[in-house]
């Protein structure tokens, strides 16, 4: 009983350890981000005011007093555009992206954008989020 109870108790502290380290995000200086990263956020979010950097294990996230936020991962690539109240970049939305939702949901704005290896989420103003493959098809709409 004794050596099953010192199991858990080690397995609890390996699983508290982990996630420990998975959280740690290291607060840095925005010139510490990769080039491209920097040279998006001048273009785009050039108005908006910095509260946070940082970076973990695979990404890059700069959080805004306006309440956005942006993840890039570790080459400067763009992961997450999530602008909550306001439009994200349309330079930023690919083409593809933007027709469908115009044609779609006319007057709907896109609110957050995500991208990953299986393509992308939209998240829009009228609450609906839209997935599409990486060929820009569209997979699923959930509201």
């Amino acid at each position: 009983m004794k050596k099953i109870q010192a199991i858990l108790l080690l397995v609890a502290m390996m699983a508290l350890s982990f996630n420990a380290k998975a959280d740690h995000d290291q607060v840095i200086t925005f010139d510490q981000m990769p080039e491209a990263a920097q040279t998006l956020l001048r273009q785009h979010f050039a108005n908006k005011v910095p509260l946070v950097v940082t970076v973990d294990w695979d990404d890059y996230t700069i959080r805004y007093e306006s309440g956005e936020k942006v993840e890039f991962d570790k080459q400067g690539n763009w992961k997450e555009i999530d602008c909550r109240a306001t439009q994200v970049p349309v330079e930023l939305i690919p083409e593809q992206i933007k027709s469908n939702i115009q044609a779609t949901f006319p007057g709907a704005i896109i609110l957050k954008l995500d991208r990953n290896r299986r393509g992308y989420e939209v998240k829009l103003n009228n609450g609906l989020e839209v997935e599409y493959s990486p060929t820009f098809d569209v997979i699923d709409i959930d509201d």
